[in-house]
């Protein structure tokens, strides 16, 4: 309990290490100065939305034309440990990923407290521990199940370690400043710069975050003044963060720019982070009609008119002004027992991967260890011993308002097997969810909270627009619980007797709320956070 700070989490082995007096008073600094402003730009999304949906579009700027057309300014030279960044993993902070992702080979590592991750109270401060833990090499880590011991390699070796927290639209319910929870984003962050930053500036490096569900220049503001505030708190010299903006909304996509500007001391790039994007073009254009209605999710590639825009204006933008451009995720999940299966796998990792690399990228993520090596590979043979491939201008490319509004292009079906598949991923993904992981293997695929997003945006945005199957029958609401309770059969008869029965019964309670409702809910992982502990 610090000064009109209550922590209502259940206390853990050690989280007095995490939550302690001084820590918890520069969270309620940040939450004081900054919780009303982004309380207005949350209104301020919700007002763009309603704009949208009566008809309005997204374009670039007039008010900051001005940024744009400035050749004159550049972000910040590469900061200790993110010169370079051709692999980079992602994962949660438990306490074997943490080992496993800093030991992989990778560049960099996404820490992950935000789409990887459940936001349980013990997951959101353990995964501080065990950072912190790995900073002063004191994390080791025995897997129960197989007698298996886990520890770091030599430092030399270890990933850079960069920090996901959560988007600016979550909460953290088990801290209250003044009587109201706090804001997740300012949380995640506070913490880890608490404890962190010193640790990770006696290595050389610096505190360094990924920042993510960005959906204007303004937001990216907020997270700078944060950067300042807690930086001037802590007496650490302004710049020493480092931040990467994921790319993942369609709004951020026509102010890269200005985002890159208003982070520029503390800029680190930014990131095509694709799969919320989709999520986010559904979400913005759900009630628009057959122009933004876009195929199955499986047959949506990165070949798309629309993506293609988006991540070669990603590309071209960051170079412009001398920052990072890095690709997107590569789900795939090779497998040890099943050489097709593995084959296939990298197979379409390699073809990613080289696209990307040949675009300008400097770097791309993968979900898996067994990915480092043909991530590595593939931009090894474009870079050579260059650590980027800031001098590729991409001046070739021009990109219009109309090109990354172009979803109507999309070549693509929808068909029963799409629709089946959206609802028995979206039930996989849910019941592993709410049982305390965030990021898990369906079909194949490490999956994270941005599947479970389209999935469900898709099939209430296929109900709504009256969309017609391949196969002729109409998706309705009636269909959609027809499939759903056939779905959740074949589950039921696949895992036997591992299929937890409390968990898929409020895995389809809140699916059914998310795709059946007439109002359509901006996140599902806020009706879902609400059903936690």
């Amino acid at each position: 309990m610090a000064a009109q700070v209550e922590v209502t989490g259940t206390p853990g082995d050690r989280y007095d290490e995490i939550l302690t007096p001084e820590a918890l008073d520069l969270l309620a600094t940040l939450q004081r100065e900054l919780g009303g402003r982004r309380e207005e730009l949350l209104r301020a999304r919700a007002e763009r939305q309603e704009r949208l949906s009566a008809g309005g579009t997204l374009d670039f700027l007039p008010e900051t034309a001005s940024v744009r057309a400035d050749e004159s300014w550049r972000v910040a030279p590469p900061a200790p440990g993110l010169e370079d960044r051709r692999v980079e993993i992602t994962g949660p902070t438990d306490r074997k990923m943490t080992i496993n992702a800093l030991n992989s080979g990778a560049k960099v590592w996404l820490a992950d407290f935000e789409d990887a991750n459940t936001p349980l109270w013990e997951n959101m401060v353990e995964g501080h521990l065990n950072l912190m833990d790995a900073l002063d090499r004191t994390i080791d880590f025995t897997d129960p199940r197989t007698g298996k011991s886990y520890a770091l390699k030599d430092d030399e070796e270890l990933a850079t370690i960069v920090v996901r927290p959560r988007g600016w639209h979550m909460e953290e319910k088990h801290v209250l400043v003044d009587g109201k929870p706090m804001s997740g984003s300012l949380f995640d962050f506070g913490l880890y710069l608490f404890h962190g930053a010193r640790r990770q500036i006696a290595k050389g490096k610096g505190p360094y975050y990924y920042l993510p569900k960005i959906e204007s220049h303004l937001e990216a503001r907020l997270w700078n003044d944060a950067f300042n505030l807690a930086q001037d708190a802590l007496g650490i010299p302004r710049g020493t963060i480092r931040a990467t903006v994921l790319i993942e909304t369609i709004p951020a996509a026509f102010e890269m720019e200005e985002i890159l500007y208003e982070l520029r001391e503390h800029s680190a790039g930014l990131n095509a982070g694709r799969w919320d994007y989709l999520f986010s073009v559904i979400k913005k254009f759900r009630d628009r009609g057959a122009d933004f209605v876009l195929p199955e999710r499986n047959a949506i590639t990165m070949t798309a008119p629309f993506m293609r825009a988006y991540t070669e204006l990603l590309v071209r933008t960051c170079h412009k002004r001398a920052a990072h451009a890095i690709g997107g995720m590569a789900a795939f999940i090779p497998s040890r027992r099943d050489p097709e299966v593995n084959k296939v796998a990298l197979e379409k990792v390699r073809a990613d991967k080289t696209r990307e690399s040949n675009d300008g990228f400097d770097g791309s993520w993968v979900a898996h260890p067994d990915l480092v090596p043909v991530c590595r590979e593939v931009f090894d043979g474009v870079l050579g011993d260059r650590p980027n491939q800031l001098d590729r201008l991409r001046e070739d490319v021009s990109v219009s308002a109309a090109d990354l509004l172009n979803v109507s292009a999309t070549p693509g079906e929808i068909t029963e097997a799409g629709l089946r598949n959206n609802i028995d991923v979206a039930l996989r993904y849910l019941a592993t969810w709410l049982d305390g992981a965030g990021a898990v293997a369906i079909h194949n695929l490490m999956e994270d909270a941005a599947t479970a997003e389209i999935s469900r945006s898709q099939v209430w945005q296929w109900i709504y627009n009256g969309v017609a199957l391949k196969e002729g029958e109409k998706v309705t609401k009636e269909l959609v619980e027809r499939l759903m309770d056939e779905e959740l059969a074949k589950i039921r008869a696949e895992l036997g007797g591992a299929f937890n029965e409390r968990r898929y019964d409020q895995a389809v309670a809140l699916f059914k709320e998310v795709t059946l409702a007439d109002e359509y809910s901006e996140f599902l992982t806020t009706p879902a956070y609400e059903r936690m502990p």
